[in-house]
């Protein structure tokens, strides 16, 4: 594969200009502060190959659904993460030419992200038509300390000349989504007003009517400035501002904007809210506030860093993940979720798909405030009536929860997705079992967590069909976690996960019974539950089929798998991966090949539910047919194979997961960032090379290394315990930076991790 970008432990650089793979590079470039976020776009104008794109957490749109033969229950619209108002613009005009990299003679050109930091940086050398050279440094973040913030520091050096170089920030709402159904324009004007350096711009989402406002500040250093234009039309504002240069001496241009949306303040005083956020801004000026942005990043590195020794890749993959997680969401809004290509891209449309309690829940559980991922499990109990509805739409009982949603609709259209993929209900009640069991917050479970089990419950008692000649349950026609098998009946993963989250619910019903029996017995009457209901789900959990074969000791995919040709992905050749670009549909569902992670995902789930033996004959035949064109299965993969002491398969996989995107593995990173599988890499060292579980409220790790690292540390938050975790080849040590001291289970062996020492006076 051709990489365009350095290897570096805590940087992605790119060292020239790739204008064949700039979407690429400016994908891998995006930043953000889980407030916002946009792609690695030029601030000036650039004419080549590129996807602005500009996104604020929970403003969307619902593009009216586009479908070649419409069913009964299809939803009317796909909720479409919108591309918001480009707020980062500079046109640079040198000597009444304008600054174009597509067009000027390139002659040095570096990109680069700083993940410590939280910056974006540019330097370029670069030549017009006249031979005028310009030497350009543009440092550009998104304030985590100020969410409302973007500021950006632009600096011009004429190398060759003196003369006049123009600088023409601007606030544009005149902007599209690619992905727009039928081409429709998402957006329309409601405010704009400009002045000399300053400026603001109001805009208005269509159906929606989610309100915009941005307003931007300007300065300049170096340099005569005189202002010699103001543009102002009703979806563009700009400052036309001309400043004599001398050879050889820079000038620096500063942009501050400040970004306010009508789900935080009423639309009457947004703008006025805008202009004052960037006045502070403003006043503080870019060192100050950089400074602020860069402790910022600091103090949550402190608590998130993963680090590798002996593996600059590696190391790299893993930093760049949760770089980009904390970018996309911080858990301060239980309002927002984590959508698959975040701030980055428009592809997949909706905000929240089962990749978040399944794959980011865990990370955030680990890295973050317990708070953070309970803000996880309401953002879901707030979306139930929606959940009702839906499952309502399908003629069923209880809650299913969509498979795509921006507001608890369900906005997704693809049949064998939406209404077969119901899988997507166990995560949500595996996530509440992770929660509980991880933080040990039980309270949640009367609060919140049985109202949303009891739903999903209902929904699975609805949905399976009772076979009386077999005297089993069945689920039919669904579609599994492998997208590569459509409509098939008794997927396993499916089956037993509607019969564990049945199991659980009635441990947690039992539990409320017993512990909050006020609290339970009002749970029962409001949800109108009754003992009978319970002994249904319980002859549902005893007589639930699931397909198995016994020769060879494995969990069957689904009913009929083996009638398939089995065969290994290595059997086929390179030309036909990926089997989504090279393939028919009709192929890849006649084929035993895997997109993820499918029986193994029950595996990993349920994983105390199994033997070691039982997990290591599944392993070793479904591993060679998976094909892994899902950025969702590298991670399960590695986690099982380091269980199992697959060291060089765990590995492999984990170098997947971690540089899925830095390496586009998948060839697509170009539409954006994989953000939710992100989590994965995480997930694939601390699950699966340290192994640790929460077994009955017990911290246990298992650590193995792979032979490529010198070592490897990390930290977790459990249960007011601040803990790191550094594993070598010859030892495994546990400090405690925070909290009392702490038995847990290392290599099979209780051991007490003290309080650490403060320091007398």
């Amino acid at each position: 594969m051709k990489r365009i970008i350095e290897v570096d432990p805590w940087k992605v650089v790119e060292t020239s200009l790739h204008p064949e793979e700039n979407r690429l590079a400016e994908s891998l470039m995006s930043i953000g502060n889980g407030h916002m976020g946009m792609r690695g776009n030029f601030e000036e104008t650039y004419t080549g190959e590129t996807h602005e794109g500009t996104y604020i957490g929970g403003v969307y749109y619902p593009d009216k659904t586009r479908v070649g033969w419409w069913k009964n229950g299809y939803p009317e619209y796909f909720a479409k993460v919108l591309n918001a108002p480009n707020v980062t613009g500079i046109r640079v005009v040198v000597q009444n030419e304008e600054l174009d990299l597509n067009t000027w003679n390139v002659m040095e050109f570096k990109r680069e992200l700083d993940m410590r930091h939280g910056l974006l940086r540019r330097s370029f050398t670069a030549e017009n038509g006249n031979g005028e050279h310009v030497q350009v440094n543009v440092t550009r973040f998104f304030s985590i300390a100020h969410p409302e913030l973007v500021a950006i520091r632009y600096e011009v050096t004429p190398i060759n000349f003196s003369g006049t170089i123009s600088f023409q920030p601007f606030l544009n709402g005149d902007v599209r989504n690619e992905d727009a159904n039928y081409d429709e324009d998402f957006w329309e004007p409601v405010h704009h007003e400009v002045s000399e350096q300053a400026g603001v711009l109001t805009m208005k989402t269509r159906k929606t009517e989610f309100e915009v406002s941005a307003a931007m500040r300007t300065a300049v250093d170096g340099g005569d400035v005189s202002i010699q234009a103001m543009d102002d039309q009703e979806e563009y504002i700009d400052n036309v501002m001309d400043v004599a240069v001398t050879e050889g001496q820079p000038v620096t241009f500063y942009k501050y904007v400040a970004v306010t949306q009508s789900r935080d303040y009423d639309s009457a005083e947004l703008a006025d809210k805008a202009q004052g956020f960037v006045t502070e801004a403003f006043e503080k000026g870019f060192d100050h506030l950089l400074q602020e942005h860069q402790g910022a990043w600091e103090k949550r590195w402190k608590k998130a860093d993963v680090t590798v020794g002996g593996d600059a890749e590696a190391q790299q993959g893993i930093r760049y993940n949760i770089f980009q997680l904390y970018n996309t969401y911080t858990g301060d809004d239980p309002r927002l979720n984590i959508g698959p290509k975040g701030f980055t891209g428009e592809k997949y449309g909706g905000s929240t798909y089962w990749d978040t309690e399944a794959y980011c829940l865990p990370f955030y559980l680990g890295t973050a405030d317990p708070a953070i991922a309970r803000n996880l499990l309401i953002y879901r109990y707030n979306h139930l009536d929606q959940a009702r509805a839906n499952a309502r739409k399908l003629g069923l009982e209880g809650a299913l929860y969509p498979m795509v949603t921006m507001n608890g609709e369900e906005s997704h259209n693809e049949w064998e997705i939406t209404f077969e993929e119901i899988h997507r209900n166990g995560a949500i009640a595996h996530a509440i079992w992770n929660y509980t069991n991880y933080t040990g917050d039980t309270a949640y479970l009367a609060d919140y967590g049985f109202e949303v089990l009891a739903e999903l419950s209902r929904f699975w008692a609805s949905r399976v069909n009772y076979n009386s000649r077999k005297d089993r349950y069945m689920i039919l026609g669904v579609t599994g976690p492998n997208e590569y098998e459509n409509n098939v009946n008794n997927n396993w993963y499916t089956n037993r996960i509607a019969a564990w989250t049945l199991e659980y619910t009635l441990g947690v019903a039992l539990f409320l019974e017993r512990q909050h029996g006020a609290r339970y017995y009002e749970l029962l009457d409001q949800l109108g539950l009754s003992s009978s209901e319970f002994d249904q789900w319980k002859d549902i959990i005893s007589k639930m089929y699931y397909p198995y074969d016994e020769e060879a000791g494995v969990y069957l995919q689904q009913d009929g798998f083996l009638d398939k040709e089995i065969m290994p992905v290595a059997d086929l050749e390179d030309k036909h991966l990926p089997l989504n670009q090279n393939w028919s549909w009709d192929r890849i569902l006649r084929s035993c090949f895997i997109k993820q992670a499918d029986v193994l995902q029950g595996l990993y789930f349920l994983n105390h539910k199994f033997s070691k033996e039982e997990k290591k004959r599944n392993y070793n035949f479904y591993e060679p047919m998976t094909v892994h064109e899902s950025s969702l299965s590298p991670c399960v993969h590695s986690i099982l194979a380091a269980e199992l002491g697959y060291e060089e398969k765990a590995y492999e996989m984990y170098v997947r997961t971690a540089r899925l995107d830095l390496d586009n593995y998948n060839n697509d990173t170009e539409d954006g960032l994989h953000i939710t599988s992100m989590a994965g890499s995480w997930l694939s060292i601390v699950h699966g090379f340290a192994g640790m579980r929460v077994v009955d409220g017990t911290l246990h790790f298992n650590p193995m290394i792979p032979e490529a690292w010198k070592d490897y540390s990390f930290k977790i938050n459990f249960r007011g315990h601040l803990l790191k975790i550094t594993v070598t080849h010859d030892e495994t040590l546990i400090e405690q930076e925070e909290g009392t001291p702490l038995q847990l289970v290392l290599n099979e062996e209780t051991r007490t991790i003290e309080a650490p020492k403060v320091a007398t006076p």
